[in-house]
């Protein structure tokens, strides 16, 4: 990466597409350089029923970036794997103030009893332990910063992380787990001034609610939208925004908050 004056650097996990890119792309606008990682393997994972970003992606979205004005680093990275994760956040350097977890899956969907524990284990890997390995290669270099009050970890969590929602036990525990671990991490870093935040979104147009929509036999995601107030799916960049806000100097007082940015979902 090369270095720009005065530009701080954010390290985006689950950037390839969708609402990781989207943030990537608002960030770049606003004065930051990036360090974009996804696992970038239209395999995608053992167990799952759809693909994953592909390289291509991810270089696309480092390229959109780029044009913006941002000087643009990407990394293959299976938040699953805390080395993959270090690895990444290594390549930011000294200039690191943002860590923002985004990657996420559906592993499964089905009856809360009778869905598997690898499937349990799949959506903690992920959704759960992705965040947490970005937070412990992250707030050690913001602890280590000279300016700890402008440092901001933030994870992309879900709606799913406040309710219950029918055949998605899984993916709603690991998220619920996910919103518990960063206000207990705000708690944690107290009085340093680095904040920790979640965003929640709402029925978003993402390749994720497209497999949502597979479970409850929809003909399409559109048919989430009469569940939101505002009557329509939602687009990534409106979460980006929310999340841009959060790592801006405007919300140095705002931490432990779960920021719902869902269209009034209202189930």
């Amino acid at each position: 990466m090369t270095a720009q004056e005065n530009r701080p650097v954010a390290v985006i996990t689950g950037a390839a597409r969708g609402i990781g890119a989207a943030i990537a792309l608002e960030l770049a606008t606003t004065g930051w350089d990036l360090v974009l990682g996804d696992i970038a393997d239209a395999k995608g994972l053992d167990g799952l029923t759809y693909a994953l970003g592909t390289q291509d992606d991810l270089d696309d979205t480092g390229e959109l970036c780029r044009a913006a004005g941002a000087s643009v680093t990407t990394v293959v990275c299976d938040v699953r794997k805390k080395e993959d994760v270090i690895a990444l956040v290594e390549r930011a350097g000294s200039r690191l103030q943002a860590a923002i977890a985004v990657a996420g899956i559906i592993a499964t969907d089905g009856w809360a009893w009778e869905q598997s524990i690898e499937s349990f284990e799949l959506d903690l890997a992920v959704n759960l332990f992705g965040v947490v390995n970005l937070a412990q290669a992250a707030i050690p270099i913001f602890l280590a910063s000279s300016v700890p009050t402008q440092c901001r970890f933030v994870a992309v969590t879900s709606s799913a992380g406040e309710r219950g929602l029918p055949q998605l036990a899984s993916y709603v525990a690991a998220k619920h787990a996910a919103e518990g671990f960063v206000k207990s991490l705000a708690a944690d870093l107290g009085s340093t001034g680095i904040t920790a935040n979640t965003v929640l979104p709402g029925s978003t147009k993402t390749q994720l609610l497209n497999r949502t929509a597979r479970a409850y036999d929809l003909v399409s995601a559109e048919g989430f939208a009469q569940n939101q107030r505002l009557g329509r799916l939602l687009e990534p960049s409106e979460i980006a925004s929310a999340v841009a806000w959060l790592c801006s100097p405007a919300a140095s007082g705002t931490t432990g908050l779960s920021l719902k940015v869902d269209g009034g979902f209202h189930g």
